[in-house]
């Protein structure tokens, strides 16, 4: 037996490990310590790092003893010769580092050392390990006899690894997502409304219309907990605590509406809904936005965890808004269009206004205008009459360009005097815009009528559109520049 005295039973328990046990001789490493030391080194790490060469000349010096079964069968070894042999292609690349950081915790006379590292298998299998070591006791001199234990943690790190990876993959998708994504704790909203019920609650809307300041408490309750990047440009703000200081700047006038609505979802068990809303740029421009709302899986008792996307609709919006401009309205007067005063005269119809004033105009002169000067002068008359008339008529009464040269105003709840006020209003504009275009004057045939108690609309639009054709025929048979003319035409448009 050598100094170790060992028993049989301490062989067979070193032999039998489930962990793979290291017997080692370091008594080299510690001569060769002491000459280092001797030679005025200080720091062993900072020396070792220096040349990566110096760390494998010390590995060189440590001696295997003897290892266990376990060690073996980790290793992949046949024997231990075969393992010794093939000891620098199990301790390499990530192990030289961490072999400093063993070997300076002996330096500095711990007498044991530990640390996280990187082993290979004889067929190149890494091997993520937890290594102890320790000076046995009676060769804190010599280090002649060092043990060291080896963990094979490699399933555990592989899993921690694997998380990581998928944490980064999430964060990446949440901060790189081309929609506007927040992460926010309603639980304190959660608590509100279970309180709500224990107080014996069933009707959320009602209690909502008798308590509005309920939504605004619930509102200042939400804790945000992170936006993305994709929310800090959408709304305009330099960075994250810009953008939650100015909350209320991005979520006011109709919101609370939008958030009520929420609420009563949540009331109601819907943990994922969505719909459309409007929230402000920092700049304070609209941003229509799409809002889908989910609390997060594992947080349905609480609220604790929610996510909510914003995707930007705006464009979409005025695009719609456009397209229904296009329906209602014509392009080049930006007047309605035909369709809208139809639809309007049967909504008038229905609605029984009364009385009910029409004006027809016709543009005089348009067709002479087109075949002398081109269609390019003739559509700015056409601009001209737009903005007469969108200067004159306000709402609730309507003006539109019902065919190429005709216009018509609807005048609702507005009798005769009233339509007679309007003509006259229409007439001083035209002399005032003639003013600047003395070059190709403006000038419209005019008629109006107004409804008789009983009188269908479509009646009192033909009597109106008869006296504007009365009108033009005066005009066009005796040159006359009548109050409802700005110069005199001498040909029929």
């Amino acid at each position: 037996m050598d100094k170790l005295n060992l028993h049989q039973d301490d062989i067979d328990a070193f032999d039998l490990a489930p962990i793979s046990l290291w017997l080692e001789d370091f008594s080299a490493v510690r001569t060769f310590f002491e000459s280092l030391r001797q030679a005025g080194v200080g720091d062993i790490a900072s020396y070792l790092r220096e040349d990566e060469n110096r760390v494998r000349d010390c590995a060189r010096l440590i001696r295997v003893i003897k290892v266990n079964r376990k060690t073996l069968s980790l290793f992949e070894a046949a024997d231990f010769s075969e393992l010794v042999a093939n000891l620098g292609a199990i301790f390499r690349d990530d192990m030289l580092q961490t072999h400093v950081q063993e070997l300076a915790q002996l330096w500095q006379g711990k007498g044991e050392f530990s640390s996280d590292t990187v082993n290979y298998s004889l067929s190149g299998k890494r091997l993520d390990i937890q290594l102890r070591g320790k000076v046995l006791p009676g060769y804190e001199t010599s280090w002649d006899k060092v043990l060291i234990s080896i963990e094979d943690v490699t399933d555990r790190e592989e899993a921690r690894r694997q998380h990581a990876a998928s944490q980064r993959y999430a964060e990446g998708l949440f901060e790189h997502s081309p929609v506007s994504l927040w992460v926010e704790d309603f639980s304190k909203i959660k608590k509100l409304l279970d309180g709500l019920r224990n107080r014996g609650i069933e009707d959320f809307r009602v209690f909502t219309d008798v308590h509005p300041e309920f939504v605004q408490q619930c509102a200042s309750e939400i804790r945000v907990i992170d936006v993305n990047r994709e929310t800090l440009k959408l709304f305009q703000a330099p960075d994250a605590m810009t953008l939650l200081r100015r909350l209320p700047d991005v979520f006011k006038d109709e919101m609370n509406v939008h958030f009520r609505e929420q609420l009563i979802d949540l009331w109601n068990g819907k943990l994922f809904h969505q719909r459309e809303t409007v929230n402000y740029a920092l700049d304070g421009s609209e941003r229509h936005v799409l809002l889908q709302f989910s609390v997060l899986p594992g947080h349905e008792t609480d609220w604790s965890l929610v996510q909510i996307s914003l995707t930007d609709i705006t464009a979409r919006k005025k695009a719609e808004a456009y397209l229904e401009y296009l329906g209602k309205h014509d392009v080049l007067t930006r007047l309605h269009n035909r369709a809208f005063y139809v639809d309007e005269l049967n909504r008038l119809e229905r609605r029984e206004f009364f009385p009910v004033s029409i004006i027809i105009l016709d543009l005089n002169g348009l067709k002479t205008t087109n075949d002398q000067w081109g269609h390019g002068v003739g559509d700015g008359l056409l601009r001209r009459a737009g903005e007469i008339l969108s200067e004159a008529v306000k709402p609730p009464h309507y003006a539109a360009r019902i065919g190429g040269d005709e216009f018509a105003v609807l005048l609702p709840a507005v009798d005769e005097p009233g339509a007679v006020a309007v003509v006259e209003e229409i007439v001083s504009l035209i002399e005032i815009n003639n003013q600047y275009y003395s070059n190709i004057p403006l000038s419209f045939s005019i008629g109006w009528a107004t409804s008789a108690a009983g009188e269908k609309l479509e009646a009192v639009a033909k009597r109106a559109d008869l006296q504007m054709y009365q009108d033009k025929r005066l005009r066009y048979s005796t040159g006359e520049t009548g109050w409802r003319s700005g110069a005199p035409v001498h040909e029929q448009s």
